[in-house]
């Protein structure tokens, strides 16, 4: 695939997430941590607009100078820009002319790829690509957030065409151990990783054994039949004190009824499924759950070690079933990529000799390592194409919109 196909196929798989989105639904910013869909449409652009075209083609001028504030993310020394929590005040521009822009980027784009671009350029639109894939992942959690607020409950997609069931089963955990030892993880140079991945390094790992799968739902209904949303003895200080405050009672958009638990999805309301993995649940939540366990969250470094040699057996954006699904009947580790995020116990820290992208890109990662835990692997809203076992995600302790699960770990 040549580098404009690649562009070509990204822009456009972006334009298909939010299709089934409809207008109305594509303005909303239901919390200060989700994005309206339009304003992702047009911050997507606007990053190739800046930071290639901007930067490689002499000649491009800016769509509409404005977009410049309206449609920057955090980049600090790129000037002024709306507040992330007022980005559904944008109603203008409107969505059409929203479209407009992707389509004149594009073609600027095209245009320029069409010349012989300078590796850097190359190098910013990989970038680029990547940074729409997981832009990709964010328009469908976040409407899935706003969906979940409007009192109608509205489905992203048609409830039959998230009717196929995969074949697997729950079964008994089994652990898979490891034994002690220095390994190296971190990028390989070799491929595309963002800077956050980087230096490969040596870390010592004591020995540890890993679940060969992911928490179910109905292990994490056990949890909440125990009482453990109302012991505090389970909980880090912080957890508990977001337990209180939020009135936690169970996973973000599960719902209890008479007939049991049941979960708000992007196909609309269905029965939790107890050989499933469980999502949307906060890094509190999963350390609270492994507590009760009596296991404990693996380290990042744990994680990547025990990936490299798994077998890859998840769901990804592509299979469009969008919820996690149960975990094929195999040997050894299950799932350790797609389906569901996994909640690690790092904290999101700079590896040893980190050095950040210079310029503006420096600003992509290495100013949020503070206040932030990791997760590795990937969900079934991740793109295939854009998951990789160096893969650091990090959100905050108490988020859980995103498709965020939990594995367990314990010492051997």
């Amino acid at each position: 695939m040549t580098v404009a196909d690649r562009y070509r196929a990204v822009r456009e798989a972006t334009t298909a997430l939010a299709a089934p989105i409809a207008p109305e639904d594509q303005l909303v910013q239901s919390m200060p941590d989700a994005s309206p869909t339009k304003w992702h449409l047009a911050h997507t652009t606007w990053f190739f607009e800046t930071m290639v075209l901007g930067r490689f083609e002499p000649s491009h001028r800016p769509v509409d100078e404005r977009y410049a504030f309206l449609f920057n993310s955090y980049y600090e020394s790129l000037g002024d820009r709306q507040p992330r929590p007022q980005r559904g005040l944008i109603t203008r521009p409107s969505l059409e002319e929203v479209g407009d822009y992707r389509r004149a980027v594009d073609e600027a784009m095209a245009r320029f790829l069409r010349g012989s671009p300078e590796p850097e350029a190359l190098e910013r639109l990989e970038l680029g690509l990547n940074h729409e894939q997981q832009h990709q992942e964010l328009i469908l959690t976040d409407v899935h957030h706003a969906l979940w607020s409007n009192p109608l409950r509205p489905a992203y997609l048609d409830p039959a065409e998230d009717a196929r069931e995969e074949q697997g089963a729950r079964g008994e955990v089994s652990w898979i151990r490891f034994p002690e030892g220095v390994v190296e993880v971190g990028r390989d140079s070799r491929a595309f990783a963002f800077d956050n991945e980087a230096p490969r390094h040596r870390v010592f790992l004591e020995a540890f054994a890993l679940a060969d799968r992911p928490v179910s739902c109905g292990e994490y209904a056990a949890f909440i039949a125990d009482g453990a949303y109302r012991r505090p003895e389970l909980w880090l200080s912080d957890g508990w004190a977001a337990v209180r405050a939020e009135s936690w009672t169970a996973p973000a958009y599960w719902v209890g009824r008479e007939d049991g638990w049941w979960e708000f999805t992007l196909a609309g309301m269905r029965p939790i499924d107890p050989a499933a993995p469980v999502s949307h649940v906060s890094h509190y939540e999963a350390d609270a759950y492994a507590r009760w366990a009596d296991a404990r969250l693996p380290t990042e470094f744990e994680w990547e070690h025990a990936a490299e040699a798994a077998p890859d057996t998840g769901h990804f954006a592509e299979s469009r079933r969008f919820r996690p699904s149960p975990p094929p009947p195999a040997e050894g580790l299950r799932q350790m990529l797609g389906d569901v995020w996994e909640w690690t116990s790092s904290a999101y820290l700079p590896y040893p000799r980190f050095v950040p992208l210079g310029g503006e890109l420096g600003e992509y990662n290495g100013k949020f390592m503070s206040g932030q835990m990791v997760l590795r692997g990937g969900s079934c809203l991740t793109p295939a194409s854009h998951i990789r076992c160096t893969y650091r995600n990090f959100f905050p302790p108490a988020a859980r919109w995103q498709m965020s699960g939990l594995r367990l770990a314990r010492w051997v």
